[in-house]
């Protein structure tokens, strides 16, 4: 599952400014991508960011997730922020085993997932499974010899276009991009 987060403020430019984006574009073919990757590092600074937040996971997974975006160049200006990924796992979520099931932080809130287990064995004598490898299980069957992982509900695609993240790319990337290019068509193409 992929989505990408756009401005689409381009129809916008050609109607206010028309001929002199063209003129600016032509004369100056790497002062518009340039200016749409500049802002576009700024909006994903605070796309991951905000991600954390939202999300309750570690920054360094939100980076992975996010990757490296696909950048503007002559003949090519859009700057795109492509990710994927599916229901996460309670494992990344600062998971640990108590006596009623599984307590994660998906979110950023504390969440308890109720017959989810972490070890093996009796309480209170439950030890570490190597093969489980820091992931959270539930049984499918009454016996336990057929488990799945415990899943926490964040999609960070999906988490990516709304809420908080969503409002922070649109304050920053809409308004950045216009005040920005105004200025270079301002200086270069008077």
């Amino acid at each position: 599952m992929a989505k990408i987060v756009h401005v689409a403020w381009a129809d916008r430019v050609m109607q206010q400014y028309g001929k002199r984006v063209l003129h600016l574009h032509q004369k100056f073919p790497k002062v518009l991508p340039r200016i749409v990757n500049q802002v576009g590092d700024r909006a994903k600074t605070q796309v991951v960011r905000n991600l954390t937040k939202q999300t309750g996971l570690p920054r360094k997974t939100i980076v992975a997730a996010v990757g490296d975006p696909s950048r503007a160049r002559p003949g090519r200006l859009s700057y795109e922020m492509v990710t994927r990924g599916g229901n996460i796992r309670l494992k990344y979520l600062d998971a640990k085993e108590t006596e009623a099931g599984v307590v994660a932080k998906p979110f950023g809130k504390r969440t308890l997932y109720p017959g989810a287990f972490m070890r093996g064995g009796r309480f209170p004598d439950r030890k570490d499974v190597k093969k489980f490898d820091g992931h959270a299980f539930y049984r499918l069957n009454r016996s336990g010899t057929r488990i799945t992982f415990a899943r926490s509900g964040v999609i960070i695609p999906t988490e990516m276009t709304r809420g908080a993240t969503k409002s922070a790319f649109d304050r920053i990337a809409g308004p950045l991009l216009q005040q920005r290019i105004e200025a270079a068509i301002a200086k270069l193409v008077p």
